[in-house]
């Protein structure tokens, strides 16, 4: 019985070489500034509306008292998102339908013409959509929606990849939580966002373990931002240290295995 238990020994032996402590305060989020004192409630003073600019897909969806003449507005068919998260994986498929913001922040309706809606919120745009289209339609009614939202989410998480957020706004920690959550190897502390601000890219940094995340002006992500999540020193020393010892570790199993089998004889 005792030399059954030789090759479990020596297995986590080996994954206790290969793996290093982790402190709790550098795994645990949002922790208070002074754990004597802890507070229960905060005030919210970054409240965040999403702004139209340059790049970005609207969705302009025409009503009125006229239908057929609605109609001509609404050349694009409304796309809709159906996931239980709200929100989609992006892949390499269609581009999505619907009126252009161009770099001088206009886009071009039938009749209207150019109009220019860069930097006003959907609602905002909406609202002056509809000004316009008085004079063409009876009693319109313009809701308007950003069709291409995304944020990339890349390194150290369990899924990464770029996600379409169909309800424009959406916070750090849910943007981690729609990738998996870090992995056990993710810098929580020095997380990087990556954001285009007024022609110019901005690199800014967030420590996931702080409660002051929730004033951070990276706390709202906004559409085309990268999350990029740093591994640690550990993750870097046990994958060279695993390319170190594989040949040792087959070695030592192999010549385990046959004097295992040896004394079974």
């Amino acid at each position: 019985m005792k030399r059954s238990l030789l090759p479990v020994l020596l297995g986590w032996a080996i994954l206790a070489v290969l793996t290093g402590c982790v402190n709790q305060k550098q795994v645990t989020y949002f922790q208070p500034s002074d754990a004597n004192s802890d507070i229960t409630k905060l005030a919210i003073n970054n409240k965040y509306i999403t702004t139209i600019q340059a790049g970005d897909i609207l969705a302009v969806m025409v009503s009125s008292l006229s239908p057929e003449a609605s109609a001509m507005f609404n050349p694009f068919p409304v796309q809709t998102v159906t996931t239980s998260q709200q929100t989609t994986q992006s892949t390499a498929g269609a581009p999505a339908m619907g009126y252009l913001v161009d770099e001088e922040g206009y886009i071009s309706l039938p009749l209207a013409g150019k109009i220019k809606v860069d930097g006003l919120s959907t609602k905002a745009a909406g609202d002056l959509l509809t000004q316009k289209l008085n004079k063409f339609l009876v009693d319109p009614t313009v809701n308007v929606r950003i069709l291409n939202y995304k944020i990339s989410v890349m390194g150290e998480v369990n899924r990464p990849s770029v996600y379409t957020i169909p309800n424009e706004k959406i916070t750090l920690p849910e943007a981690l939580s729609l990738a998996g959550d870090l992995t056990i190897y993710g810098k929580r502390n020095n997380v990087l966002v990556i954001r285009e601000n007024n022609g110019q890219r901005e690199f800014g940094r967030v420590d996931l373990t702080q409660r002051d995340l929730f004033n951070s002006p990276y706390y709202y992500l906004r559409s085309n931002d990268i999350v990029y999540i740093e591994p640690t020193s550990g993750r870097i020393t046990s994958s060279d240290r695993a390319v170190q010892l594989a040949p040792v570790i087959i070695s030592s199993l192999s010549l385990i295995t046959v004097i295992f089998a040896t004394f079974m004889k």
